[in-house]
C-alpha cells in the first residue's frame, strides 16, 4: 500500500487479520520562546521540548506527541516499543495494557505516562486512517462545536506586554482568557485589574497560579480577584494537597471555579480528586494522562459524576478528543503549544470565533509533519 495510503473500502475485514505495528519511530523535537523566559507562578521555560512517535502498519502512519523530557524517546526506545510492535493497530486497548504492565516495576506515573500516551494517541491515529475516519468520529463525536479558551499571560510579561497579548485574544473572538498569576503575590491583583479593563466585562476572566499559594494565601486572593469578576481559579495550591483544594472550593467566592488535575497520571488519581470534592472543574492532558485513552476515561469518570471537564494544553490534539467528550466545557489554547503545533504539522485548526468544530476528514488528527521543520528542530 503507497505511504499515507488508507485501506480500501471493503477490504478491511480480510485485512484485519495480519495488520499488525510494524515500525515505530521517536523524534525529540526543541523550539526556543519567541521572547525569551516565560514563567508562571512555580516554573520558569526558556524552550518547549515534544517527543513525537510514528506508529506504522501497512504503510500507514499515525502519530501522537508529549509535552515532555527526552528521556521519554529513550524509554519508548529501549521499553515501550517491543510491547507494541507487532500489535494489531486496531487493538489499541490491548497495546495499552501491554504498555502499563511493563512499566509496572519503573512507576507508570509521570515520565512513563507520558510516553505511553504519546504512543496511545500514535495508534489511535492510524486506527482512524486505517478506518479513513477522523479521530472524533472514531472515538464518536458528542457535538458540532466546543470553546476554546485563549491562556497566556506569562508572568514574565510585562504590564504593557500583558494589555497587548490579552488585546489581541478578544479581537480574535474568545469569549475566555486565562493569564497566570503567583510568581509575585503582591502584584497579582494589579494583574487581575488590567486584564478586566482590558477585556471587559463580557469575556470571562480565569487566572491560573501553578499551585504557588498557600491555602490561607489563595482564599484571601481568591476574594480580591472575586472583586473583578474572575471566574476560573486554577490550580490555587498545589494539586498533591487535595484537602486544601477542597478547603478552598467549599469556601470560594460564588462564580469562581476551581479547577486542576493537569498532573494527573491515570484514573485513579482523577477518581481520588474528585471523590474529595477537591475541584469544580477535573482538568486532564492526553499527553499525560495515558492519550486518547486516558482522556475519554477521564470524560467517563466526569460522567459518572456529573461534573465538567477541561482539557489541559496541546490544542491540536485535544480539539480531536474534546468534540468525541460530553463532559468537556472547554479546550485551552495555550500558547506556546499552539505555536509549536502549528509551525511542526500541516492541517492545524485555529478555533474560530473562539470555537473548535467537528471536521469530518477522514485523517485522524488531520495532522501532516513538516518533515523540514521536524529537521530543523530536532533536539
Amino acid at each position: 500500500m503507497a505511504h499515507g495510503q488508507s485501506i480500501p473500502e471493503g477490504h478491511l475485514e480480510r485485512h484485519h487479520q495480519r495488520l499488525k505495528v510494524d515500525q515505530i519511530r521517536t523524534h525529540v523535537l526543541e523550539l526556543a520562546n519567541d521572547d525569551g523566559v516565560h514563567t508562571d507562578g512555580t516554573f520558569e521555560w526558556s524552550s518547549v521540548t515534544m517527543v513525537l512517535v510514528e506508529c506504522w502498519a501497512d504503510s500507514v502512519r499515525g502519530i501522537g506527541y508529549s509535552y515532555t523530557s527526552p528521556a521519554a524517546k529513550v524509554l519508548i526506545d529501549r521499553t515501550l516499543k517491543e510491547v507494541v510492535l507487532g500489535v494489531n493497530p486496531l487493538d489499541t486497548q490491548l497495546a495499552l495494557s501491554r504498555m502499563l504492565h511493563v512499566v509496572r516495576n519503573l512507576g507508570r506515573a509521570g515520565l512513563a505516562a507520558t510516553a505511553i500516551s504519546a504512543i496511545d494517541m500514535a495508534l489511535v491515529d492510524l486506527k482512524a486512517r486505517l478506518l479513513d475516519i477522523s479521530v472524533t468520529e472514531l472515538l464518536g463525536a458528542a457535538r458540532e462545536h466546543v470553546p476554546a479558551y485563549a491562556s497566556g499571560g506569562f508572568t514574565s510579561s510585562s504590564l504593557a506586554d500583558l494589555e497587548q497579548e490579552l488585546d489581541g485574544y478578544r479581537e480574535q473572538g474568545f469569549a475566555a482568557v486565562k493569564i497566570k498569576i503567583g510568581r509575585v503575590p503582591t502584584s497579582d491583583v494589579e494583574r487581575v485589574r488590567l486584564a478586566r479593563a482590558v477585556l471587559g466585562p463580557e469575556i470571562q476572566l480565569m487566572v491560573d497560579a501553578n499551585g504557588a499559594y498557600s491555602p490561607r494565601q489563595a482564599l484571601a486572593l481568591a476574594d480580591a480577584f472575586a472583586s473583578y469578576d474572575v471566574t476560573w481559579f486554577e490550580e490555587p495550591v498545589s494539586s498533591d494537597d487535595l484537602r486544601g483544594l477542597a478547603h478552598l472550593r467549599e469556601r470560594a467566592p460564588r462564580g469562581m471555579a476551581v479547577a486542576a488535575g493537569e498532573y494527573g497520571y491515570d484514573g485513579f488519581y482523577f477518581e481520588r480528586m474528585l471523590a474529595e470534592g477537591a475541584v469544580d472543574v477535573l482538568q486532564a492532558d492526553a499527553t499525560r494522562c495515558l492519550g486518547a485513552s486516558g482522556f475519554m476515561h477521564a470524560n467517563a469518570l466526569c460522567d459518572a459524576r456529573n461534573q465538567p471537564l477541561s482539557s489541559h494544553c496541546a490544542p491540536a490534539l485535544h480539539s480531536s478528543l474534546a468534540l468525541a467528550c460530553n463532559r468537556v466545557m472547554h479546550v485551552e489554547y495555550f500558547r506556546d503549544h499552539a505555536r509549536m503545533e502549528s509551525l511542526f504539522f500541516d492541517g492545524v485548526t485555529a478555533p474560530q470565533g473562539g470555537r473548535y468544530r467537528t471536521v469530518r476528514n477522514g485523517r485522524g488528527f488531520g495532522l501532516e509533519p513538516r518533515n523540514a521543520e521536524l529537521a530543523r528542530h530536532s533536539a
